[in-house]
């Protein structure tokens, strides 16, 4: 602990410290949670941010500002009550910046948000609250004044993604192409659509958004009652299609069976679970072009889709990205995910009758 007080010491924080102990189960930064002694004086929160991942960090720290600055400024223009506890809020180290490097690790911290809770439970309700937590988040973001920068780059590039397969095909580093190969052939009989998005864009028709690019329920603080606090988990916050934050949220969250799942019988497309997202997620993002409307069940198709080359691409490269549990590990999720993109096809058409029914009564 002396060691993290030591670092807590470099930011400009009130009271005495009284205790720091680990938050939460994140997977990519080290979380703690810093109580004071002193009543009335806040409780904060102390990450070591992965600067594996994320490795420039003023980048990162820089958008997270613009973001927070912009939030605040909306919810001040709304009239809304309670800010401090529905934006987050960074301290600020010595340095003047909102991160402190001690040499071999970046630090950063914000001010604890009192009586707020997160939920895993993903369920219609929460779907709904999801949808419009994230729509609005977009939707207040949608004129922000500055340009954010690609904290991951190409993250959701699915151009990107197809060209790491097509080079592990060539590669063939494990010599694990022949049992394969039905995946490629599928995963090649869909790209030329499953990068319409990329297209559309070069065309001049679909904008890029700030979007959040990592849509769980988990993502978001409720208060007592039981209502939407703000957003949280902002570090992958960058340009990218809408897309990444409806399509992403629904290849988790509605998926009935495992990420990983042996039994692909388990797995299907939970429609229940769309619609709640969808109808939350129409009602939050105000925003919408026609164009992006039109291609939210491509969306849903296309974060299975991209997923299943991930794994595949990390299976025939001989299990260099993804930590596995067991040798076949990569291609039991590949297997997986592509049964939950064949049950995504199978309900377009309902999709787009919702999607109509959502927004003409």
């Amino acid at each position: 602990m002396k060691e993290l007080i030591d670092i807590v010491s470099h930011f400009n924080t009130q009271g005495t410290i009284h205790e720091i102990k680990p938050l939460g189960s994140g997977l990519i930064n080290d979380t703690y949670k810093v109580t004071t002694t002193e009543p009335n004086t806040p409780e904060y929160v102390l990450q070591r941010i992965n600067h594996a991942i994320f490795q420039d960090v003023e980048m990162l720290q820089s958008n997270i500002a613009a973001v927070t600055k912009q939030i605040r400024k909306k919810l001040e223009e709304q009239g809304e009550e309670d800010i401090d506890r529905k934006v987050l809020h960074f301290i600020t180290a010595e340095n003047g910046k909102t991160y402190w490097f001690d040499g071999d690790n970046y630090w950063r911290m914000m001010t604890f948000i009192p009586r707020a809770k997160t939920y895993e439970t993903v369920n219609p309700e929460y779907s709904y609250y999801a949808g419009k937590a994230f729509g609005d988040f977009q939707a207040k973001l949608a004129d922000i004044p500055e340009t954010l920068g690609e904290t991951i780059p190409d993250f959701h590039n699915m151009e990107f993604r197809l060209k790491q397969l097509r080079d592990a095909v060539k590669a063939n580093a494990a010599g694990r192409l022949g049992e394969v190969s039905y995946y490629i052939d599928e995963i090649e009989a869909r790209a030329e659509e499953m990068c319409k998005a990329e297209r559309l864009y070069r065309e001049g028709k679909l904008p890029k958004r700030v979007c959040h690019c990592d849509t769980k329920v988990n993502n978001m603080m409720f208060d007592e009652d039981g209502k939407v606090l703000c957003v949280i988990d902002l570090d992958t916050v960058m340009p990218s299609f809408i897309f990444s934050d409806y399509g992403d949220f629904l290849r988790t969250g509605a998926n009935t069976g495992d990420e990983d799942d042996k039994d692909l019988s388990r797995v299907e497309f939970n429609m229940e679970i769309f619609k709640a997202f969808t109808k939350g997620y129409l009602e939050g993002a105000t925003f919408l072009t026609p164009i992006e409307i039109e291609n939210l069940p491509y969306a849903a198709a296309l974060f299975p889709y991209m997923q299943c080359v991930r794994f595949l691409a990390d299976y025939i490269n001989g299990d260099t990205y993804y930590k596995i549990k067991y040798p076949e590990h990569n291609l039991v999720r590949t297997k997986a995910q592509f049964k939950l993109l064949q049950s995504v096809e199978a309900h377009n058409e309902e999709m787009k009758s919702f999607i109509n029914s959502c927004l003409h009564g």
